[in-house]
């Protein structure tokens, strides 16, 4: 086993251009993720996030550049990732003419179980991620939420050090969301798991994420440990305010604020703008409002 102060994955000018296409899905990437960390990779649709990560389990081959696993190339050994690494795709159909106990199983017992060790670990993910009720349905049956648990369930089956998660929480209803990344937080504080995951939504990753890589454009735009990033953003203060969606209060001249919802806004500002903006606002009209620094969503609309 490797020091836990190493990496698992290095990549290094990692570049990706489809045949027909003139603009790489990934230009030039290079990134290490050590062993027991939370990396998390932001990006918008398009940003080549998928693209790289099917790269990083060799499904893709890249146009230049390399992708090692614990110092191997991923395409030495076919069986290098399958060992080493539980995947989770967007969509996947492999499982569709299993039911749900029989997926996990099988797939337990493919990473290396015997049959009572397969019998185990099935019940400890139906068990983990509430699947009981569901066990004897056909995997194509499920509603989008229940498949994608079966694939985070699938991925974790016989317990692999390395998980790399596509988009892990599309389609879940908030709950279920929060589970699931407790779940993950869980995973990586006790077994000392190295989580990968994609997601769009910065707010929700910055709930567990230990670095970050924020794509845009196909190039890695910023990479690092959040708290490190948002130092350059030090000067930048969100104002949330809060009010009467019939009321809407007035602000100062060049001050333009974000819709979140009906009757509350975002707005942005520099420190030096603080005490001109609260005074300006007529405070009668405010249901609330709430003054903070920045987050990991301000950098990521920062970088991209």
């Amino acid at each position: 086993m490797t020091d836990r102060s190493s990496s698992v994955f290095s990549v290094s000018s990692l570049t990706k251009l489809y045949p027909g296409t003139n603009t790489p899905a990934n230009d030039g990437i290079s990134f290490n993720v050590v062993e027991g960390e939370i990396f998390g990779l932001l990006g918008d649709n398009g940003a080549g996030k998928s693209t790289l990560v099917k790269q990083m389990v060799n499904l893709l081959q890249p146009t230049r550049g390399t992708v090692k696993l614990y110092g191997r190339p991923v395409q030495e050994d076919p069986l290098l990732v399958p060992r080493h690494v539980g995947y989770m795709p967007q969509a996947a159909r492999t499982l569709n003419s299993l039911t749900v106990s029989e997926a996990l199983y099988f797939t337990s017992h493919l990473r290396g179980c015997n049959r009572r060790e397969a019998s185990r670990e099935r019940e400890r993910l139906l068990q983990l991620w509430d699947l009981h009720a569901i066990r004897t349905a056909q995997c194509s049956r499920l509603s989008g939420g229940q498949q994608r648990l079966l694939q985070l369930a699938a991925a974790m089956a016989g317990q692999p050090p390395i998980l790399i998660l596509d988009e892990p929480t599309n389609e879940l209803a908030p709950q279920r969301r929060r589970h699931v990344w407790q779940t993950l937080r869980a995973e990586n504080r006790e077994k000392g798991t190295t989580i990968i995951f994609i997601t769009h939504d910065a707010i929700e990753a910055e709930k567990i994420i230990q670095q970050v890589g924020i794509l845009h454009k196909g190039r890695l735009a910023a990479l690092g440990k959040p708290s490190t990033l948002k130092k350059r953003l030090s000067r930048e203060l969100r104002l949330e305010l809060r009010f009467q969606p019939e009321s809407p209060p007035n602000l100062p001249i060049g001050l333009r604020p974000q819709k979140l919802a009906k009757g509350h806004w975002l707005v942005r500002l520099d420190q030096n703008q603080v005490d001109a903006t609260l005074s300006a606002i007529d405070l009668a009209r405010i249901d609330d409002f709430q003054l903070s620094s920045a987050t990991l969503e301000d950098l990521y609309l920062h970088y991209t």
